[in-house]
């Protein structure tokens, strides 16, 4: 089979990239083992020379493996012709790219983008802690929100009974009696919650302060350049801390503690005995604090009320710093490195490109490749072997008729012979498979290949 002109330029080049598919493909292995060096070494546990003689290991195996598996591809994928063949090998193929994968890529990603990954992963552990903090900080500030409601019951519990110690403004007669002593004590009582609800406030500041400052740390931590491991180690150290001030900040919640003396206002409500000197003024006692009753039992549902939706607020669940490896943290925010991860496949699966080209090449060199006539066919050594024949033959005085000239009969009964052309005859071969059952030089070099037609 001949190549055209096109063909064999194609041919040509082929040939003439072989070195440096082979060099490239040589060094894309390298590069691929180097990056998986790199990512699993931080995966590896033991002594320093351990770590090192097995991830050189592995890395060679991985680099081995990825220039055997793609050298294979580039020699049998260009040569099959047959549909079904071709698809089995793109399925190993499909195959080799996912074992690949498995086995180098995501470990390449580790090796470009792990420590930027570790970093997003304090980063985002942060932004929770940081939630955490200010949601424990909410609560406790909520606690603080029924000290205006405590105060204002206190004053107007106090008020009532300067009125009615000075001018007698609810029984009608001016001085301290049962009356001006219950509302005395409720007063005290009040004050003494909010007493105890303003306390609490100055240990949620501070404890607001610690926790802020630790956040502070723990973003210098995630920003400041330098290796990671040292950082995470830090990070954890600090988030420990952390959530132990998160911890006491829920713990100085009042809510409970309003709830409970809410509930002591009406249930142990205590009425002095009236201590009128005539029975018409400790009647008026009476139904006065009757009322200062009914008020403090409105004032106490009102304080447990506000207790109650402050208490069903959720809790800040218990946050846990969890360490990661650089494969892991790649593993996880993958979404966030899309680059390094096209960046680690791409190394490995490269050769793919070059695999597919060589295919495409020797598809369109097969196509422009004719199967040409039978004389066409014969190389110049066949040739030149039947020429060779062809003069032996003549010197032992053998005739071929398919290079003589036949013979004529002229209207004079003289026999004309033409000319051989003994110059044609030697390169112009006869037609195949004459009737007369002639052998020709050319046919005689073709049932030498095999690919002539045989004798009847």
């Amino acid at each position: 089979m001949q190549l055209k002109p096109n063909a064999f330029r194609l041919h040509e080049t082929a040939r003439g990239v072989e070195t440096m598919s082979r060099f490239a493909l040589a060094v894309l292995s390298l590069a691929s083992g180097v990056y998986t060096y790199l990512g699993v070494r931080g995966l590896l546990d033991g002594s320093a020379t351990f770590v090192f003689f097995a991830a050189i290991v592995y890395s060679a195996a991985v680099s081995v493996a990825i220039y055997a598996f793609w050298t294979y591809m580039m020699r049998f994928v260009p040569l099959v012709v047959s549909g079904t063949q071709r698809i089995g090998l793109f399925f190993t193929m499909a195959i080799g790219c996912a074992m690949i994968i498995a086995m180098s890529s995501w470990l390449n990603a580790a090796a470009l983008a792990g420590s930027a990954a570790l970093e997003q992963h304090m980063a985002v552990t942060l932004q929770g802690y940081a939630e955490d903090l200010d949601q424990a900080h909410a609560n406790a500030l909520a606690s603080q929100s029924l000290l205006p409601d405590v105060q204002r019951a206190a004053e107007r519990f106090a008020a009532l009974a300067q009125d009615e110690r000075e001018s007698g403004a609810l029984t009608g007669t001016q001085g301290s009696g049962s009356v001006v002593q219950l509302l005395s004590q409720m007063s005290l009582q009040m004050n003494q919650l909010a007493a105890t609800i303003s306390g609490s406030r100055g240990e949620v500041t501070t404890l607001f302060t610690q926790g802020s400052e630790r956040l502070a740390t723990m973003r210098e931590l995630v920003s400041t350049p330098g290796a990671i491991e040292p950082r995470s180690d830090n990070f954890q150290a600090e988030a420990v801390q952390l959530s132990a001030i998160i911890a006491a900040l829920q713990q100085t919640d009042v809510a409970a503690s309003v709830k409970r003396a809410a509930a002591d206002l009406s249930a142990g409500f205590i009425a002095p005995v009236a201590d009128g000197r005539s029975a018409e003024l400790a009647n008026r006692q009476d139904q006065v604090m009757e009322t200062v009753r009914t008020s403090v039992a409105a004032q106490s549902t009102a304080l447990s009320a506000a207790a109650d939706e402050i208490l069903a607020t959720p809790k800040v669940e218990q946050r846990r710093f969890v360490p990661l490896s650089s494969a892991e943290a790649v593993i996880r925010y993958w979404g966030d490195f899309i680059p390094s991860w096209a960046g680690a496949i791409s190394i490995d699966l490269l050769p793919v490109v070059l695999v597919l080209v060589l295919m495409i090449v020797n598809d369109a060199m097969r196509r422009e490749a004719e199967t040409l006539k039978e004389a066409e066919t014969i190389t110049a050594a066949e040739m030149l072997r039947a020429m060779t024949l062809y003069r032996r033959m003549e010197a032992e005085g053998l005739t071929l008729p398919s290079v003589t000239a036949p013979v004529v009969q002229q209207p004079d009964n003289e026999v004309a012979t033409e000319e051989p052309k003994a110059a044609e005859a030697a390169v112009t071969p006869a037609p195949a498979g004459t009737d007369d059952g002639t052998v020709t030089p050319i046919e005689t070099a073709q049932r030498k290949r095999g690919d002539g037609p045989r004798p009847a």
